[in-house]
């Protein structure tokens, strides 16, 4: 295939839809229960903006609970993607999916790393253009941002012990059980805790949090379980 036109590269975006209590819980204490679920909002729009502006290929919103929810439905009217419903099942049940319907190459991401960039969405599809079986973008807590596999590889995600800081020591025990080749071309950092706000702030992504976490409502109105702040990550709307 020529450079010309390169070999298609799916991106798969798994997103939970933004209900207000449901969303970003840990960070309610720090920007209220509506700036969390306004920062889930801009979070899987960026998620949406970078992956069709890669151009690497076809672009799948992974909807949680469904693909109903008008905010999904207003993202598949401006966008050139399509939504998928997420299935039942753990993080590596939902993220398998993606990769057998997609039927060819395909990046799997969360909403949650507002660093990565298109740059990064290029990068790893080459990496998989150019002859690796899979590419991972390891994260910071020890999970990861991205995955990308040429075909789907269920032993990666059967079993795992998700949302813990050994998954991606694990998974590359794992890809090098299978024998797989994989490259891991960037680090990157995902938004959990409160810490990672202000990290936010820091490092220039300020404006997703503009106007949001004026007015904090405590989330006990809203009637679900609180988590205190350092609670390990859920790791419910991202690959990590």
């Amino acid at each position: 295939m020529s450079q010309d036109s390169p070999e298609p590269v799916a991106v798969a975006i798994l997103a939970k839809a933004p209900i207000v209590g449901t969303v970003k819980t840990r960070l309610a204490m720090l920007l209220g229960v509506d700036g969390a679920t306004a920062l889930q909002e801009r979070f899987t729009r960026r998620a949406v903006e970078r992956a069709v502006a890669a151009g690497v290929g076809p672009v799948t919103l992974w909807c949680s609970p469904d693909e109903g929810h008008p905010f999904f439905q207003t993202l598949a009217a401006e966008f050139p993607l399509a939504l998928q419903r997420q299935p039942a099942g753990d993080l590596g049940a939902r993220m398998l999916a993606a990769f057998v319907q997609a039927q060819r190459p395909t990046l799997v991401i969360g909403t949650d790393c507002p660093a990565l960039t298109v740059a990064h969405l290029q990068t790893a599809a080459a990496v998989l253009r150019n002859g690796s079986d899979a590419v991972v973008f390891p994260a910071e807590d020890g999970g990861y941002v991205l995955i990308g596999l040429k075909a789907p590889q269920p032993d990666l995600f059967s079993a795992m012990a998700w949302s813990t800081d050994a998954v991606m020591t694990e998974t590359r025990r794992r890809l090098t059980h299978i024998g797989l080749s994989w490259r891991e071309p960037a680090q990157l950092w995902d938004v959990d805790r409160p810490s990672d706000v202000r990290r936010m702030r820091l490092e220039g992504f300020g404006d997703l949090l503009d106007g949001i976490g004026r007015e904090p409502r405590p989330p006990e109105r809203f009637g679900f379980p609180w988590e205190p702040p350092d609670a390990p990550p859920d790791g419910s709307s991202k690959p990590t």
